[in-house]
């Protein structure tokens, strides 16, 4: 009978060596903005797969879309403002 034992120990051995540095969160703490811009511009999405697009679903998209083009654009501006210019 073979049994069958759990290889969890050789699968996270190494997961302190794995985590985000401080830099790598840094930069996600930034990107925050954008990404629930971007959340709320797919929600506004899915509300309208399965139907026609009422005019407030319409309205809902747009806006969304300016709030994502607005995060991009701030986003960028900010890296641009701490590198000196843009990556």
């Amino acid at each position: 009978m073979d049994h069958i034992v759990t290889v969890q120990d050789a699968v996270t051995a190494f997961a302190d060596f794995m985590e985000p540095t401080d830099a790598e969160l840094d930069a996600i703490e930034l990107e925050i903005p954008v990404i629930l811009a971007e959340v709320d511009l797919l929600d506004a999405q899915i509300v309208t797969i399965d139907r026609a697009p009422t005019e407030l679903d319409e309205r809902r998209i747009r806006r969304a879309r300016r709030r994502v083009l607005a995060a991009h654009r701030d986003h960028v501006n900010g890296l641009a403002g701490q590198t000196g210019g843009v990556a």
